[in-house]
C-alpha cells in the first residue's frame, strides 16, 4: 500500500509541476511565505532541541548502549561509515555551495552589515558554518539513532513509524502508520529528484566551462541517464561492494581537490580563516540557533537559515534511513561522535579552503565572483578555479567528484526508498530498487524540462513542518527506550553482582569454616 498510494502521489505532484510550473509555483510561494512567517520560530527551536538532546545521549547515561544489542559488531569499518555518511549527507551540496555561499553572503550579508565589507566576510564564513555545521547533521543523527534502534534493537522494518510505537502503540502498524511512511517516501522521492535536479545543472555547467559543450536540455538528459546507469548498478551490488566502494573512492577525491585548493590558493589565509570562523561560531553558536529578525523586517533568516533547516528537516528521512542501514554495532556515544562532530569538521574544513579562497579572491581583487554569481550559484565555484594555478585539473577533479557524489546520492536514495516503502526489515526486492531508479530519473528529467524544480522546492520545504513536530515525537520516544534499555542492563548488572557477591561469600564461609575445621581436628585428635 505504501509503495502504491507514494507512487501516484509523486506521480500527480510531478505531472502539476511539470504541466503548470508558474501556476502551481506561485501557490507554492505563497504558502511557503505564510509558513516561514508563521512558524519560522519553530524550525529554530526544534532544531536546537535536536542538537542539545543528541549531546546528552553522548556524553550522558546513554553513551555506552549498542545498537544491536552488547554483543553487536559494526559491519564497516570506521573509514567506511564516515565516507558513506559524508557522501549521502551532503556531498553534492559542499561542492556546490562551498565557493558560492559565502559570495553570495558577502553580496546579501546577514545582521545588517554592509555589503562586500570585511565584517560581512566574516559573518559570511560564519553562517557558512553555521548552516552546514552541528545542526543538520543533529537533524540527520536523530532520525538515523532511533531508525537504527528500532530496526535492530526492537526488530522493527526500518520505517519511520516503527519510531513512533512507544508513543501510538501497535497504530504504528495500522493507517496511522501507513500514512507517516507514505509522507515521509513522498518528501524522500521528490527532495532526492530536486537535488539531483540542481546536480546536473552543476554538472552540465562544469562540461560547459572545461570542454564547451553547451549546458542545455539536451546535455542535461545525457547526464541523468548516464547518472541512471551508473547509479543503478552501483545500488544493485549492494552497500557492502558499490555504496562503499563509490563513497570511499569519492572522500578521497574530495581529499585530493581540498588538498590541491589549500596548497594552489591562500594557504596562510585559509588557515586563519579556519581558527578565526571556528571561533566565532562557537562563540555565537545559541546566538545564531536562535536568531530572528522581528524588530528589522529583514526576510535574510528565513531565506537561508530557516530554508535550509527546512530542507535539512524533509531529508532527514532519506539521510537517517541510509545512516541506520550502515550503523549496526555503533555505541550511542560513537554514533553521534561519528555522525554530527566528524562530518561537521570535514564541512568546517572544506568551507574554510574554498569559501575562503573565493572571499580572498573577490575581496583583494584577483576576481570577479559576484559577477559570476550574477550567472548563477553553479558558475562560481568553476570561475574561481580559472584564478588559480591549474584550473583545468582543478575544475576536471570537481566535475569527477560531482559526478560521483550524485551517483552515491542517487544509489543511497533508490535503496531507502524500496526500504521505506516495503513492510518487511531487509534488503529490498530489486524489483522495487528498479522502479524507485526508473522514478526519480524521470522525475529529475521532467522537472528541467518543464522547470518546475523551484515549486517542488519550496514544497518540500513546506511539507518539512509536519517532521519537525515529528521529531519532537521521535526524541520523546527514542528516550523512552534508551532509559528502559539502560534500566534493564542496569538490573541485570546488580544482579549478577548480587549473585556474584553471594558467591564470594559462601565461599569465604567455606573458606573460613575449612580453616576452623582444620584447627578444631588436630586438637581433638590429642590423648
Amino acid at each position: 500500500m505504501v509503495f502504491r498510494v507514494s507512487i501516484v502521489l509523486v506521480a500527480l505532484l510531478v505531472l502539476i509541476a511539470g504541466v503548470a510550473p508558474a501556476p502551481f509555483n506561485d501557490v507554492v510561494q505563497t504558502a511557503l511565505a505564510q509558513v516561514v512567517r508563521g512558524a519560522g520560530w519553530l524550525y529554530l527551536l526544534i532544531v536546537f532541541m535536536t542538537l542539545t538532546f543528541l549531546m546528552y545521549l553522548a556524553f550522558g547515561r546513554f553513551g555506552s548502549l549498542r545498537i544491536g544489542g552488547e554483543d553487536a559488531e559494526p559491519e564497516f569499518s570506521h573509514a567506511s561509515w564516515l565516507s558513506m555518511l559524508f557522501a549521502a549527507g551532503m556531498g553534492i551540496g559542499l561542492v556546490f555551495w562551498g565557493a558560492a555561499e559565502p559570495i553570495s553572503h558577502v553580496v546579501t550579508p546577514p545582521e545588517g552589515l554592509q555589503p562586500q565589507s570585511m565584517d560581512a566576510a566574516r559573518a559570511s564564513m560564519r553562517y557558512a558554518f553555521f548552516h552546514w555545521g552541528l545542526h543538520p547533521w543533529a537533524i540527520y543523527a536523530l532520525i538515523g539513532l532511533a531508525m537504527a534502534w528500532f530496526q535492530y534493537n526492537r526488530n522493527g522494518r526500518g520505517l519511520i513509524s516503527d519510531m513512533l510505537q512507544p508513543i501510538i502503540g501497535h497504530h504504528h502498524r495500522g493507517w496511522l502508520g501507513k500514512l507517516v511512511n507514505i509522507a515521509a517516501v513522498v518528501a524522500t522521492a521528490i527532495g532526492v529528484a530536486t537535488t539531483l535536479g540542481f546536480g546536473t545543472i552543476q554538472i552540465a555547467a562544469g562540461l560547459q566551462r572545461v570542454f564547451g559543450v553547451p549546458a542545455g536540455i539536451p546535455l542535461q538528459m545525457s547526464v541523468i541517464a548516464i547518472a541512471f546507469v551508473l547509479y543503478m548498478l552501483s545500488t544493485t551490488s549492494g552497500v557492502d561492494r558499490g555504496i562503499k566502494w563509490l563513497s570511499s573512492a569519492n572522500l578521497m577525491l574530495a581529499g585530493v581537490l581540498l588538498m590541491a585548493v589549500l596548497v594552489l590558493g591562500p594557504t596562510g589565509f585559509i588557515f586563519d580563516t579556519f581558527t578565526t570562523t571556528l571561533g566565532s561560531y562557537l562563540n555565537q553558536l545559541v546566538t545564531m540557533s536562535l536568531r530572528m529578525s522581528p524588530f528589522s523586517g529583514s526576510t535574510w533568516v528565513a531565506d537561508w537559515t530557516i530554508f535550509y533547516w527546512a530542507w535539512w528537516i524533509a531529508w532527514a528521512p532519506f539521510v537517517g534511513s541510509f545512516i541506520a542501514r550502515v550503523s549496526r554495532g555503533r555505541s550511542v556515544r560513537e554514533f553521534v561522535i561519528g555522525v554530527v562532530l566528524a562530518p561537521t569538521l570535514l564541512g568546517f574544513l572544506w568551507f574554510s579552503v574554498f569559501g575562503g579562497t573565493a572571499l580572498w579572491l573577490q575581496l583583494f581583487g584577483h576576481a570577479d565572483l559576484v559577477q559570476a554569481l550574477g550567472n548563477g550559484y553553479e558558475t562560481v565555484l568553476f570561475t574561481m578555479f580559472d584564478s588559480l594555478p591549474m584550473p583545468l585539473l582543478l575544475s576536471v577533479l570537481a566535475l569527477v567528484l560531482l559526478v560521483i557524489f550524485f551517483v552515491t546520492s542517487a544509489d543511497s536514495a533508490v535503496l531507502v526508498l524500496a526500504s521505506m516503502s516495503t513492510d518487511e526489515a531487509g534488503d529490498p526486492p530489486s524489483s522495487r530498487k528498479l522502479a524507485w531508479g526508473v522514478a526519480i530519473a524521470l522525475i529529475a528529467a521532467v522537472l528541467l524540462l518543464a522547470g518546475g524544480l523551484d515549486a517542488l522546492q519550496g514544497m518540500i520545504t513546506i511539507a518539512a513542518l509536519p517532521f519537525a513536530v515529528l521529531m519532537v515525537l521521535v526524541m520523546v520516544s527514542l528516550y523512552r527506550v534508551l532509559d528502559a534499555e539502560y534500566n534493564r542492563q542496569r538490573r541485570l548488572a546488580q544482579r549478577a553482582r548480587h549473585i556474584l557477591e553471594a558467591w564470594i561469600e559462601r565461599e569465604q564461609a567455606a573458606q573460613e569454616e575449612a580453616r576452623v575445621d582444620a584447627v578444631v581436628e588436630p586438637t581433638n585428635s590429642k590423648p
